[in-house]
């Protein structure tokens, strides 16, 4: 599969040890020159049935003197056209000369990324189990194991209620509502205390996957109402029925608890 990458500003080791792991030593690198790093990414293209990956950088062919390639006058009379064709020959020629040198110095260079992003993997477990009492790798819930790594940043984080709104986006892939009101376990509004409610509006869920989901639902929210939600706040997550035709001002959003006869 060939296709080109538009990430903004990520490095391609950082991309192909998160993507592409099992190809780490079979990668085959073309490096286009930083010139191109003007107006592209660091990863210009990528072709998984090769491997192959074009950077915006500079190789091993960079360290010759010019003159190596094309002297300073040698533009200056007969065919330019045709002389420019020789040069552009001659560069191709030793490109694919040092391509064995640019391919090495880069799957080094995915090594050391792996291994930089295992240490710091580590350190994330020994934080989490030193300062928060969590083993990392013993979360079975996968969304509870993907907010457990903003743990470390929880001081700046905890009742960001935006940004538990956007992740949970991501997360489960639909709409979210947060509505903000108060709540009471009596009638009495001298015990009223915030509430913070997060609705997940899920389009067509059966009995079977709605109980799944659910729990897991469940286990998600205890786990941001005891780190990521203040003390003294009520947390609900609740998974709403979504359709386009029942949202909001048409008709209704409904749980899937909800009947109507």
């Amino acid at each position: 599969m060939s296709f080109d990458i538009n990430i903004p500003e990520i490095g391609a080791e950082m991309m192909l040890n998160y993507l592409y792991p099992e190809l780490e030593e079979r990668w085959i690198v073309r490096n286009e020159g930083t010139f191109y790093r003007n107006y592209n990414n660091d990863a210009l293209s990528v072709d998984t049935e090769r491997p192959e990956i074009s950077l915006a950088r500079d190789g091993f062919l960079k360290l010759l003197p010019q003159g190596f390639i094309s002297s300073a006058d040698e533009l200056q009379s007969g065919d330019k056209k045709e002389k420019h064709k020789e040069i552009e020959r001659r560069k191709r020629v030793l490109q694919e000369a040092f391509l064995p040198f640019d391919t090495v110095s880069f799957r080094r260079k995915l090594k050391i990324e792996r291994e930089i992003s295992q240490l710091l993997n580590d350190k994330l477990e020994y934080i989490l189990k030193t300062y928060f009492g969590i083993e990392y790798k013993k979360i079975e819930n996968t969304y509870v194991k993907e907010w457990a790594t903003l743990l470390p940043y929880i001081s700046i984080r905890r009742a960001d209620f935006g940004l538990i709104k956007n992740i949970l986006q991501s997360q489960f892939e639909c709409k979210v509502i947060v509505y903000t009101g108060r709540y009471s376990r009596t009638d009495s509004t001298k015990k009223w205390i915030p509430l913070i409610r997060y609705e997940l509006l899920i389009e067509k869920l059966d009995n079977e996957n709605y109980k799944n989901l659910s729990n897991q639902v469940e286990t998600l929210r205890e786990f941001l109402a005891e780190w990521f939600i203040p003390a003294e706040m009520k947390c609900e997550i609740m998974i709403k029925d979504y359709s386009e035709k029942t949202f909001l001002n048409n008709n209704l959003t409904l749980d899937y608890n909800t009947r109507i006869n």
